[in-house]
């Protein structure tokens, strides 16, 4: 039977035209998480966040009346697959990238964002990768050197600590925050008589902490990924240790208190997210994720949402979809949650992509995160 190239054309110019209808209907966001590996803890919670913002936006019109589709890939916490993957989210034609969550893959992929002028958003904490002068990529928490200063001033001005051991997880997240907490403790007058490095994904403990015993410090400030904090705690009590075990945003974590069960009862933490802060917009987000994903979110959960509700509201402010647009809009914004309740938080951005609000002094009390206190913006002061 013969065909007719006429209808043939026809039909090929129609099905060009659905393929660009369906396009148009929707806007591509794609996730570069770590759902396996050591960092499975941290991606797992950031990509369910992502998820809940997605439904949430979804279901009351998407941005500028598009739906979002959202997917995500595992990095398998392996900075040369999340290399990979950046650039296969940049073949698909991503409005916007999130993730990955972990420092040492983030400073790899986002050279792939960066090339292809895709906006990029990122968990990772470490300093630098907002010092890399690249104008496509934000954070969705504090950079270590927002953090570490109210963390040392803690340390000296609560704790009364002169001397300090650090136990550090020697990874780009690890070393970057213990080179700046070294910064400021000795800014505060705070001596680190202990500097004990450990691997990613350490399962004993026991040297590190005999050492922090040995050499009776005031204080321990600890910096490790979730799943080593949990150990760290465990056998800081088995090996008796009672002086204070204060860290950042992973000491305290969700996940760190399941797993490091009593050990974890006193630690302290300073951390930016918390779905246990005292405020109405956290506390819906808290019911809402137990609701779909039937376990209590961590901090990351948080920067995940978050960061979808920061793409809609920088979007929704520039009035299209264009990603230089978008990049630019982002430099010295202040996104107010009053107008755009799903951001929980009035937040800042300055021109390195690095955000400033609110953040909270946690402690772990009866097997619960309990925020003690809440401390400004650094802008705000």
């Amino acid at each position: 039977m013969k065909r007719n190239p006429i209808r043939l054309l026809a039909a090929a110019v129609l099905g060009l035209g659905v393929g660009v209808a369906s396009a148009q209907q929707t806007v591509l966001i794609s996730g570069l998480v770590e759902l396996s590996g050591t960092g499975a803890t941290s991606g797992t919670n950031f990509d369910n966040g992502a998820k809940l913002a997605v439904k949430e936006i979804n279901a009351a019109g998407g941005i500028l009346g598009r739906k979002i589709e959202y997917t995500s890939s595992d990095t398998q916490s392996n900075p040369g697959i999340a290399k990979a993957l950046a650039q296969k989210a940049i073949d698909q034609g991503a409005y916007v990238v999130m993730g990955p969550v972990f420092s040492g893959s983030i400073l790899v992929s986002m050279e792939e964002t960066r090339r292809a002028e895709v906006p990029n958003f990122t968990g990772g904490e470490a300093a630098a990768i907002t010092q890399k002068g690249n104008p496509y990529v934000f954070r969705t928490s504090f950079t270590q050197t927002t953090a570490m200063p109210k963390v040392a001033r803690y340390i000296a001005n609560n704790v009364k600590a002169k001397t300090v051991a650090i136990i550090y997880v020697n990874n780009d997240f690890g070393k970057g925050g213990r080179d700046v907490m070294m910064k400021n403790l000795e800014a505060v007058g705070v001596k680190v008589i202990a500097d004990i490095s450990t691997d990613p994904g350490q399962v004993d403990f026991s040297g590190a902490v005999l050492r922090v015993k040995q050499s009776n410090a005031d204080a321990l400030f600890a910096y490790t990924n979730e799943e080593e904090s949990a150990r760290l705690l465990r056998e800081l009590r088995k090996q008796g240790y009672d002086k204070p075990a204060i860290g950042e945003t992973t000491l305290t974590g969700q996940k760190v208190i399941e797993l490091a069960g009593d050990a974890a009862n006193g630690a302290v933490a300073h951390v930016g997210l918390t779905a246990d802060a005292p405020l109405p917009g956290i506390k819906a987000f808290d019911e809402k994720y137990q609701r779909d994903y039937k376990f209590k979110s961590d901090h990351n959960g948080l920067k995940g949402y978050t960061g979808i509700y920061i793409v809609k509201a920088i979007t929704e402010r520039i009035g299209k979809f264009d990603r230089k647009a978008f990049a630019a809009a982002m430099k010295g914004a202040k996104i107010s949650a009053k107008e755009h309740p799903g951001v929980l938080m009035d937040v800042s951005f300055d021109q390195n992509g690095d955000l400033d609000r609110e953040s909270f002094l946690t402690k772990v009390v009866n097997g619960k995160q309990v925020v003690v206190e809440t401390l400004p913006a650094l802008g705000a002061k």
